[in-house]
Order: structure tokens, then sequence, then C-alpha cells
């Protein structure tokens, strides 16, 4: 192929190769196009022409849908700015339109609905389901799926709450069979601590620990992992308090399984001439108020509007609903500094925590005048366990919470404190806890729901000192990806929360820590089965 121009530059010929046949004659004339003008489109023309072959050869490899040229991008383009639109994209606008109209739309009673997805299709080919037949099918159905899945999680976490409250079979076995050897064995009621270690009990130059529980393996798991963890362990002095019924079993399990050359004294409850009603408002108030033993006995689902509260609020309103916290034993914190009248430091422990390091540097700690050494729980690594603040614990709604009390205030941890009983004494916390507990009852749990901590954070508000975090780190009994990391260098950790580690929903990774201090050897142990 040829292309001839004429020396007039007036016309343009496209011949063959062998010049016979003028496949195209162009006649141009003068005064329509300049000779510039035709110039300059020829050039373009020969660049242009080579480039529109090379993309045609490439759509006719790659194909329309799948290339990427220029060419396709024009014939993709080409029919929307003709007004023209595919049928996949007319298709999609058009269902989108139908799910619009159906989203309002009731859906009528008694419809009924596939099982599954592949049930949905089966229904559609036998049905001949049109598009807003199958888009009101297909509502129906994720409403239904989501109502499922809601209700399946409001029963886990009722099933949940009732575990964590309830007393393992194990542990309840431990209990009967310890109480069983009170009565039958001498050696299980001989006296705690020996008469010649009673001085002990007293003396301010040794580390005195204070644990209240009816659980009696947990208090074994506490007492073993402090004294084995421990630099100074003969200087370690524990004080157990339990109640009445599990006294017996608590002081058999101490009395056969020495940990010597720490010192275990056992108390009861009923042992305290000072724990009398005129003393401790609390008791009265667990056993007089109908609304207190209703709402942490009653039914926990009645009168929860659970279409509009959220699986974790409600996971959150069960926790403040363990009977635990009406427990005299989980108020009894609060009377320290009368219980034991000659001791002037303390460290106080919860029955859910492990010790993994020396607590002996808590008694060198200047406390600087305050009361109460805590650990914060605003801030750490752990945002969802590290994160409480007052507005956390208290209803800032309620008129007395507002006025008195910052909603950004920094928590603080119960379960692993120091006690400075001898500035305590000179203060009115004891005094401020009643009172507030008292306001708490009358309004009917309007100001708190959770347990013994609020009216504490009230009642040593400027009486705190802060401890560094890594000699307490919680959230071991509801936060399931806690860093193992973090857990081995904590001084204690806090199984707080419902996934104890002695239940079976404990959380198995986090459990270990715990167990390597369950003396399984231990006849009682294996004779109840537990943990196995």
């Amino acid at each position: 192929m040829q292309l001839h121009i004429s020396p007039s530059m007036r016309s343009i010929t496209i011949s063959s190769s062998n010049e016979f046949i003028d496949l195209m004659k162009i006649k141009v004339a003068a005064r329509h196009i300049s000779y510039r003008t035709l110039f300059h489109t020829i050039l373009i023309l020969a660049f242009v022409l080579p480039f529109v072959f090379i993309l045609t050869a490439l759509v006719t490899l790659e194909g329309v849908n799948k290339c990427s040229s220029i060419d396709c991008l024009g014939r993709r383009l080409g029919p929307r700015l003709l007004g023209r639109v595919d049928d996949s994209e007319r298709l999609a606008r058009d269902f989108y339109k139908i799910l619009n109209e159906v989203s309002t739309q009731e859906i009528p009673d008694g419809l009924k609905l596939p099982n599954s997805f592949s049930q949905l299709v089966s229904d559609m080919k036998n049905n001949h389901y049109d598009a807003k037949t199958f888009a009101l099918v297909l509502r129906a159905m994720m409403e239904k799926f989501e109502r499922d899945i809601r209700e399946s999680k409001f029963a886990e976490l009722m099933n949940k709450h009732f575990a964590a409250s309830s007393i393992p079979k194990g542990i309840h076995c431990l209990s009967l069979r310890l109480t069983d050897e009170y009565s039958s064995n001498a050696h299980a009621r001989r006296q705690l601590p020996s008469p010649e270690f009673l001085p002990v009990l007293s003396d301010n130059a040794y580390h005195h620990f204070i644990l209240s529980t009816d659980n009696i393996l947990a208090a074994s798991v506490v007492v073993s992992s402090t004294v084995q963890s421990s630099s100074k362990p003969e200087k370690i002095v524990f004080h157990i308090i339990t109640d009445k019924k599990t006294y017996a079993g608590m002081h058999s399990w101490f009395a056969l399984n020495s940990v010597a050359p720490a010192i275990v004294e056992v108390k009861g409850v009923h042992q305290f001439d000072w724990l009398t009603r005129e003393n401790v408002p609390v008791l009265e108030a667990v056993e007089s108020h109908n609304g207190v033993r209703n709402y942490y006995h009653g039914n926990h689902v009645a009168g929860a509007n659970l279409t509009e509260t959220t699986p974790q609020t409600f996971a959150s309103k069960l926790q403040s609903r363990s009977p635990k916290y009406i427990s005299l034993l989980n108020h009894l914190r609060i009377y320290i500094p009368e219980l034991f009248p000659n001791l002037d430091k303390v460290v106080f422990l919860d029955d859910d925590i492990v010790v993994q390091g020396d607590l002996s540097p808590l008694w060198d700690i200047d406390l600087g005048g305050k009361v109460n050494g805590a650990v914060e729980t605003c801030r750490g690594e752990d945002e969802w366990v590290m994160s409480k603040r007052l507005k956390n614990y208290f209803n800032f709604s309620h008129p007395l919470i507002a006025k008195h009390l910052d909603p950004q205030e920094c928590a603080w941890a119960y379960g692993m404190n120091v006690f400075d009983l001898q500035t305590w004494r000179k203060t009115n916390i004891r005094e401020t806890y009643h009172s507030w507990l008292r306001q708490n009852l009358k309004s009917n749990l309007t100001m708190w729901k959770l347990g013994t901590l609020p009216p504490a954070l009230i009642a040593f508000k400027g009486h705190v000192h802060v401890i560094d975090s890594s000699w307490h780190m919680l959230g071991l009994g509801y936060q399931n990806k806690t860093n193992l990391e973090n857990v081995k260098k904590a001084a204690v950790i806090h199984y707080n929360g419902q996934s104890k580690p002695w239940l079976e929903i404990g959380f198995e990774h986090l459990r270990p820590f715990w167990t390597k201090y369950v003396n399984y050897s231990n006849d009682f142990i294996k004779n109840c089965h537990i943990l196995e």
C-alpha cells in the first residue's frame, strides 16, 4: 500500500503496491484546507494509524471484558456517554430499587422461610419467585437469623452467669470432706497457729496478709503462691476469715497442710465479737432489704429489654448481680482496722489472685500519709481492662452522683491493696462507706449496682496512693486476649471476672498460672476429682 501526494498537494491517492489499482483518491480544495493544515493532518495520521492497529490487535487478543487498553475504556465509557447502560448494571440498579421498597414493607404473617441458602435457591426454582418476593424472603430470613443469634448470645450469657455463681461439684466435695475430717480427726482441729506463735499474730515486725473467702481451694492457692514466691516466707502471717459454714473445712485444710515457715490463722466471722448488727449495717441491709435480695437472686431476664440491650451491656449487668456482692465476706475489708486493732500495716488479697513475685517490698512503700496503696485502672496496654473510670461504676444521671463525683476520674483496683491501718483509724472512711451504702439502698440501687467497689471508690476518695501497675495485673477472668508475657511478669495476677480458673468456663490458656499451685497429690483433691 502506497500514499501518493500530487506536486500541487491538491490530491492524495492511496493505491495498491503494484500501482495498478487506485484504492482511494482524495481531492483537496485549496480554499477549504491550507497546505499547512493538510501537512499536519498527514503527520498525525501517520502516528495514529499504527497505534490504532496495535490497539485493535490487543482488543482481539484480550477480549472486550478483560482488556485494559484505552480502546476498552472507550468501549466501557461509550455506552454511558451515549445514555446506554449494560444489562448487569441495569439489573443491579433495579434490584437496589426493589430492596429499598422491601425494607419498608411489612413482612406477612405466616411467611414460610427457608432454613438455609440452598433451600432458598431451591424454593426460588420451584415457586418461580419474582425479584420482589425473593428480596422479601431474604430480608425475613436475615432478621430471623439475627434474632436467633441474639437469643443464643443472651442464653449463653445467662448460662455463664449461673456457672460463675454456682459452686463446682469438686470444690463442694472438698468442703464437705474437710468438714467431716474436722469432726473426726483431732489433728484437723489443732490450734492455728500453735500456742507459741500466738504473739506473732499482732507483731508488726511481720508481714500480715488478710484473705476473706469461703473457697477453700482458692484460699490454698493464694497462700501457697504467696509463700512460694516470697524471699522471706518466715515473716509471712496469713489471717484467713471465712463464714460459719466453711470454718471447719477451712481450718482442717490448713491444719493438715502446713505452709511453714509461714504462719496461718483461720477465723470465722462468728468468732469476731465486733461484727454485730450495730457495727455492721451491711448485715441488716442484706437481711432486710427485699430489693437487694430480689436484685441479686431474682429473675435476671425479667424487666430487661433484650431487643434494645447489647450483649455486652447485658453481660455487665449480669456480672454486677453476682450473689457474692451481698456477702458479708465481700464487705469485710472495710472493717479491717477494727477487726485487727493491733496491726499497723497489712496487705489485703482477694481469693481469685495468684502471687508470682515477692511481695515483701510492699511493706517498704511510703504511702505518703494515704490509707490505701492501689493500682490505677484507667491506663495501661490492655484498653479493655485498664480503661475504668468512675463513669464505668456509677449512674451519673443520679443528682447525688453527678454532684459529688467526676465521671472522668480514674478508678483503682480492689484485690491487692496495701492498707495503712494507723492512718485509716484517723479517718471517717467507714462512716462514709456506710452513708453512701444507705443512700443507694434508699434510691433502690439506682446510684450503682456493682458490689463493694463503688462505695469504696467514694469512701477512699483522697486516701489512695497509686502504686506501680506491675504489682497487680487484672482481667484474667474476663479478658480472653490477655498478653501472656505480661502475665508472666506481674507480681500478682487477678482473675477478676466470671471465668475463674477453678470453673469449667475458665480460660484454658490462663488456667495453668493458677493450677501450678494446686496440690494434686493431696488425697482430698484427688478424691474430689478437682479439675479433672
